[in-house]
């Protein structure tokens, strides 16, 4: 099964009212103990109504707090920002998290992420796209073009673009794979991580672990000579 419970991260509310104040800090704190979103990496982007919520630049995602965060509406105008105080700056993942929401209508939240799977992955797969089929976690991943989660003997290519020096130098490239991948929810960033665009919040944490899932069958079934863009033969079902 691929649905969530009823249920937000440090919060009592609906899912569909969950606060991003709320969610954020605690889902940061879920990717850190994850192993990926270490030091001070990562970025994520919830976007309620009119109102994105950006993590800051800087700040260990274990630690951060309801108050860390900048909310701004998708052009930029500024709604709310951190206290004084505690002098924090913008994360370089905005422009990445701004275009991944204009490119995918009607997104909920955007997750970038340092997981060594996708690390891993994009070093195994030195081309422009990764690709599985047949695998049960698919069924968790989301079709952008189509409107509804893909299938399990679907055919699943996540577009792999190349890591730059600087964030934001990746902003152009990671927009143009999701313009060339109408139907992606993920694009591997090479030798740095991934970027992971969903409906909802709750849809977009299930992809994330779900893709991070599929890296790491992946290089499994290479590992013993398999190859995961072979459907199972006849042989292999009986």
């Amino acid at each position: 099964m691929c649905a969530l419970p009823n249920a937000s991260y440090g919060s009592s509310t609906p899912t569909n009212e969950a606060n991003p104040r709320n969610v954020i800090p605690e889902a940061g704190r879920h990717f850190h103990s994850l192993g990926w979103m270490t030091g001070s990496g990562g970025a994520i982007g919830v976007r309620r109504g009119e109102e994105i919520y950006i993590t800051p630049s800087g700040v260990q995602k274990e630690l951060m707090e309801p108050e860390d965060l900048f909310v701004q509406t998708i052009d930029g105008k500024s709604i709310a920002t951190p206290p004084a105080f505690k002098k924090l700056t913008q994360s370089s993942c905005t422009p990445l998290i701004i275009n991944s929401f204009l490119k995918r209508k009607g997104a909920g939240a955007v997750v970038h992420a340092h997981n060594p799977n996708a690390v891993l992955i994009s070093l195994l797969y030195p081309g422009k796209e990764f690709r599985i089929t047949h695998q049960q976690m698919i069924k968790c991943t989301y079709n952008w073009k189509l409107g509804k989660n893909n299938k399990y003997f679907d055919e699943l290519v996540v577009p792999i673009v190349e890591g730059q020096p600087e964030e934001i130098d990746l902003a152009p490239y990671v927009a143009k794979a999701l313009e060339d991948y109408p139907d992606t929810s993920c694009v591997i960033i090479r030798r740095h991580g991934m970027y992971v665009v969903g409906p909802t919040w709750e849809k977009t944490k299930l992809m994330l672990e779900s893709f991070d899932y599929l890296f790491h069958i992946a290089m499994q079934m290479k590992l013993y000579g398999l190859d995961p863009t072979q459907p199972p033969t006849e042989s292999s079902k009986s």
